[in-house]
């Protein structure tokens, strides 16, 4: 049986998934260093706040249901940043090892590329997340450096690993 994957523009009708997805991660990895679950408002607010500010919410609707979600926001709120982007992705676990994750990150460089504005996007990864780290070395990010136990969750020190992309 043949899966259909479709990347496409997130919207309000999304949020139910990319809720679920987000607050798995919250509860059980170190992909994000929150520590409590968020809300559907606070994500409402998040959507509303990147598209109003023209970055794209992407996701990855399998057989047609969202399984996955990137997108990329502000670095640093100053001007001198303002052609730098972080970026996150995020993919149900039930969902990962289907390549939905590289998908939704080449779909992001293809966005920042086309807008035309980004001149370089980072990535912030738990330095032990040897799954998301190779996934951007195939999409052409590069270390960029550690920074060692600047955050903790599940009662231990996470060191931070930042890789870039320049465009």
């Amino acid at each position: 049986m043949t899966e259909t994957l479709l990347i496409r523009d997130a919207g309000e009708a999304d949020l139910p998934r990319l809720l679920a997805i987000i607050n798995q991660a919250i509860r059980e990895t170190t992909a994000v260093w929150h520590v409590q679950e968020t809300t559907l408002e606070a994500r409402r607010g998040w959507l509303s706040d990147r598209q109003g500010a023209g970055r794209p919410v992407l996701v990855a609707e399998l057989d047609g249901v969202v399984q996955g979600f990137a997108s990329y926001g502000e670095f640093r709120p100053f001007a001198g940043f303002a052609a730098t982007v972080e970026h996150s992705v995020y993919v149900d676990p039930a969902a990962q090892g289907r390549g939905l994750g590289r998908q939704l990150l080449a779909a992001l460089v293809a966005r920042a590329e086309k807008a035309g504005d980004v001149h370089v996007m980072v990535a912030a990864i738990e330095a032990g997340n040897a799954a998301s780290i190779a996934l951007h070395k195939r999409e052409g990010f590069v270390e960029a450096g550690v920074l060692k136990e600047t955050g903790q969750k599940f009662g231990r020190w996470l060191d931070l690993l930042f890789m870039t992309r320049h465009f």
